[in-house]
């Protein structure tokens, strides 16, 4: 409940309106929270709900929501974004990407190293706002072969 009224709260600060096909794009990042949508996943979702929905609907409202970070948005793979729920203002964990799959795993690393690693950019000048970590490699379903 406390993630509803959260993005409630931003729709409403940024004068958004939510009509009724963007609140099922918005119901589909809920429904899947804590899973990396492609703009694709989403609408192949949404057309269950909604059949005429538009990808340009789907991709509007994505970006939308992405714009006033009631969702996260990153590049995971090669030139194709991916939108997830955020959990609070930051966005604090890291993936591993299967090269084989596009199987996407979360880390939580250390924020003790990318503390420090931060405030070294930071006295050579940089004002660090957000970090962003990607490995890539083999899961352990692919590394088998």
């Amino acid at each position: 409940m406390f993630i509803l009224n959260s993005i409630n709260k931003k729709l409403e600060n940024n004068n958004y309106k939510l009509t009724e096909q963007r609140a099922i794009v918005l119901d589909v990042m809920v429904e899947n929270k804590g899973k990396h949508l492609s703009a694709e996943d989403v609408l192949y979702k949404a057309r269950k709900k909604a059949p005429s929905i538009s990808m340009s609907t789907v991709y509007r409202t994505l970006e939308k929501l992405s714009s006033i970070d009631v969702l996260y948005k990153t590049m995971l793979d090669k030139g194709r974004f991916r939108y997830e729920l955020c959990k609070d203002e930051y966005h604090r964990h890291h993936h591993v990407i299967c090269i084989d799959c596009g199987s996407i795993l979360e880390v939580k690393v250390g924020e003790e190293l990318l503390s420090s690693l931060e405030t070294h950019l930071e006295k050579k000048g940089f004002k660090i706002k957000d970090h962003e970590l990607k490995s890539y490699g083999h899961c352990p379903k692919c590394n088998k072969g």
